[in-house]
């Protein structure tokens, strides 16, 4: 591959930058990044776009992120380039804000790159994501369920971040790395197949290629340009048949007309009604399963109401009001419980700064089952083929019920969590792991449903494994 004529397409393709265009380039030591690097000096000294400088971010997650620094500096000093970097500890933050260590590291890198930005007086900030890295996030994104707008991947542009690298290999990175005999650091953890990414590198894309087609990574970052394509019609498409909906109900801009959104194809009525959830979201994400609980308000004939993430969704009449008032609390005196929601991928597993503890799912066959099934410690099996995907993690709602283990009625969850003397402020933590109709499969570290229990020896089943954590590392 001719990696530097890949870059020039892809940034005249995209318009990512032009000769006049300050690029702050982010280089992490890694070998994505120092070939970014290498790249976009190239192109500066070929007059195709001005280099602003280096920047780098230690998340302080690793043992040698202060040698990643130093590569990094002296990378910037080689250049004779201006050199900005910031440190923060990215655990203690995911800690302090109750998010994942995901969320916390991409949420200060994000403002450290605005921060550096300005102080480079750059136009953009240049990163290293690759083809690769668009297969795997969409192959993630795939196993969790994910819509159009999931499926478009990782955009060249997304605001003053620019993806220069997304239609090169990491392979042929690495090799144009080691022609011109370029160091760069290698992060231990990419090894560790335990997270998710990882094990959709190392295993599930050679399994693809070798079993199924071995141009598997193109493929994936084909199909991801043309869902990107596909959701910008259909956001922009929303967009304007929400505000006619606006306009004809005479309604604030955080209602609609039920009468407009009822006249929109499914999928449009679907994007309009999440764009408008996202809005009063206050930032908390929504997914499918709020998405689809609010269509359901709008196809009723009644009035009613909904709680969403940082919200309520009320249908009153003929319009389709959101409010982004906290719920209150439910009967009988129990504090409203705080919120928390996260897909679950099988396999993969979740880290809970909530509740200070990792989740994980598997898939295994039924004759080499750990000993106990009944979800009432750090692991809970459960039959496969009777809880449909995907999964998620959530906390409790108010009407929670399910059948614990043994037990031949329902239960509300509240009762429960009474009747095992759960601590009131534990309550809220308690990670509840549930199927694609968010039924309660595994109340975790206490029990699971009784009707996901395996009954046979050779059903297929899901291992569910609850592992506590001193907090996010």
């Amino acid at each position: 591959m001719d990696l530097p004529a890949t870059v020039r397409r892809t940034i005249r393709d995209h318009d990512l930058a032009r000769p006049t265009t300050r690029v702050a380039v982010a280089v992490s030591g890694g070998s994505d990044s120092v070939a970014l690097a290498h790249l976009m000096r190239l192109l500066d000294g070929a007059g195709e776009l001005r280099a602003a400088g280096i920047v780098h971010f230690n998340h302080q997650l690793r043992a040698a992120a202060d040698d990643d620094q130093a590569l990094v500096a002296r990378l910037a000093e080689q250049f004779g380039w201006p050199f900005i970097a910031e440190r923060e500890d990215v655990g203690e933050r995911a800690r302090r804000e109750r998010r994942s260590i995901e969320d916390a590291a991409r949420t200060a890198r994000h403002e450290f790159f605005e921060r550096a930005r300005l102080a480079l007086d750059a136009d953009v900030v240049a990163v290293g994501h690759t083809r690769d890295d668009q297969a795997e996030t969409l192959l993630l994104r795939l196993l969790r369920g994910a819509g159009q707008r999931g499926l478009a991947g990782m955009h060249p542009r997304n605001g003053t971040i620019i993806r220069p690298l997304l239609d090169c290999r990491r392979a042929d990175l690495r090799a144009y790395l080691d022609l011109h005999r370029v160091p760069y650091a290698t992060d231990e953890t990419n090894d560790d197949v335990s997270i998710p990414r990882n094990r959709v590198r190392a295993e599930l894309i050679p399994l693809l290629e070798s079993r199924f087609n071995p141009r598997i990574v193109d493929a994936l970052a084909d199909h991801a340009e043309i869902a990107r394509d596909e959701w910008a019609w259909m956001s922009s498409e929303a967009r304007l048949k929400a505000q006619a909906s606006m306009l004809e109900g005479q309604v604030s801009p955080s209602d609609l007309s039920v009468a407009a959104l009822r006249q929109l194809p499914l999928a449009l009525r679907r994007l309009a009604v999440w764009r408008a959830m996202t809005a009063a979201s206050g930032g908390r994400p929504i997914g499918f399963d709020h998405v689809r609980a609010a269509l359901r308000l709008l196809e009723q004939d009644s009035d009613g109401a909904i709680d969403a993430p940082g919200q309520r969704v009320n249908r009153i009449g003929s319009a389709f009001v959101l409010t982004n008032r906290p719920a209150r609390g439910t009967a009988g005196g129990d504090e409203t419980p705080r919120g928390f929601h996260y897909p679950l991928e099988v396999p993969g597993e979740v880290r809970l700064a909530e509740a200070s503890c990792v989740v994980s799912a598997e898939t295994q066959a039924g004759d080499a089952l750990p000993p106990s099934s009944a979800g009432d410690g750090t692991i809970a099996i459960v039959r496969s083929d009777v809880c449909p995907g995907p999964l998620a993690i959530r906390s409790r709602r108010p009407g929670d019920r399910f059948r614990p283990l043994g037990l031949h009625g329902r239960k509300k969850l509240q009762d429960y969590f009474v009747d095992r003397k759960v601590a009131r402020h534990q309550r809220d933590v308690v990670p509840i792991v549930v199927d694609a109709r968010d039924r309660i499969v595994w109340v975790a570290g206490h029990t699971i449903d009784d009707q996901f229990r395996v009954t046979d020896p050779a059903q297929a089943v899901l291992i569910l494994r609850l592992k506590p954590v001193g907090g996010p590392a």
